[in-house]
């Protein structure tokens, strides 16, 4: 019987990674799906954060990224697919990658938005090959929404970044070293 290593490991779940990443989007219903569950998100976000209207109302455009799957042993890595939407409407779909490394155990899930609020954020954000987040939100306890209104202060930040939805048992969902790419789903 051959004995498994972690080298071993971590190759078989890079090939079946790449394996799955060759799909062809051609035909499919992937939008159709993405879309809906973008429309879910927005919705449970605005019904059950009401203090967060104003970001709502004055964002150029807002990203959302409905399920992101994140786990890691000492390494992980994090994983989710969204839409960017201007006026509502979708313009492109993005995924949304991290790796990390450090003293960390668990599984989760959450979803989280990223509120454009100048032209030239959301411009320099449609416009890159692969943007990279520095937002950095932490919650403890995620079922209790008063932690989630909007403070002035950071109304007049370009890019606003909301983590909602967690589920699951990791310290933290943080969306500093995530890396957004367009995708066609």
């Amino acid at each position: 019987m051959k004995q498994i290593n972690r080298r071993s490991v971590i190759l078989g779940t890079g090939a079946v990674s790449l394996l799955a990443a060759c799909g062809n989007p051609v035909g499919g219903q992937g939008a159709d799906v993405l879309d809906a569950r973008v429309d879910t998100a927005r919705d449970f976000l605005r019904n059950t954060y009401p203090s967060l209207n104003e970001l709502f109302q004055n964002a150029r455009g807002i990203l959302y990224i409905p399920v992101v799957t994140e786990a890691g042993l000492f390494v992980g890595g994090a994983y989710g697919r969204g839409a960017l939407r201007i006026d509502d409407m979708t313009v492109d779909y993005y995924s949304a990658t991290r790796a990390s490394f450090g003293l960390q155990a668990g599984a989760q899930q959450y979803a989280h938005a990223l509120f454009f609020m100048t032209e030239q954020a959301l411009q320099d954000f449609r416009m890159s090959e692969g943007w990279a987040a520095s937002a950095d939100l932490r919650y403890a306890t995620p079922s209790q929404g008063g932690s989630m209104g909007a403070e002035t202060t950071t109304q007049f930040a370009p890019v606003i970044a909301v983590v909602f939805g967690q589920s699951g048992m990791l310290a933290g969902a943080s969306l500093a070293g995530v890396r957004y790419a367009r995708i066609i789903p």
